[in-house]
């Protein structure tokens, strides 16, 4: 197996499991939230997401970036990045939470849980989207900094 994909995976399994954790700490948020806003309305959730989503993409932030990308430095812009993927991804994703929501309520038998199932199902969208454009965009490396840390790795011959 070549260095880098041996590299990748490790990153990859890494990846998963801080988004395994901020999966289940956003959701909990997100639950705590819904029930606390209860209060403001029929629409309380949308408040609750937005409110889970700054804290939870904050907590993901710092833990992608010391433990699974391992980047140095440039922590404003790599939290600008990391806000402007997930930005995308909880705008997605309060769009389709309230199409959802909509539908579950109809649907269920206890309408009330709906926008817990839908917020659980709308993580799920969020999480597979995310690596991806924190790897290539959130997270990404220079050319020249890749390049310098292949030749520091590689044993000499």
């Amino acid at each position: 197996m070549k260095p880098h994909s041996h590299k990748s995976l490790g990153q990859f399994v890494r990846y998963v499991l801080v988004g395994g954790f901020n999966t289940v700490f956003g959701y909990g948020l997100y639950a705590l939230f819904t029930w606390a806003l209860r209060g403001l309305g029929s629409y309380s959730y949308l408040y609750a997401a937005v409110l889970a989503n700054f804290i939870t993409i904050s907590v993901a932030f710092l833990a992608y970036k010391w433990f699974v990308f391992r980047t140095r430095g440039n922590y404003l812009i790599e939290w600008l990045r990391c806000f402007g993927v997930y930005g995308t991804s909880v705008l997605i994703g309060l769009a389709g939470l309230s199409v959802l929501v909509s539908i579950l309520r109809h649907v269920l038998h206890k309408p009330e849980q709906a926008p817990y199932i839908a917020g659980a199902l709308s993580m799920v969208v969020a999480m597979l989207f995310s690596f991806f454009g924190h790897k290539n965009f959130s997270f990404r490396q220079k050319q020249v900094d890749v390049d310098k840390k292949s030749h520091s790795e590689t044993p000499p011959a």
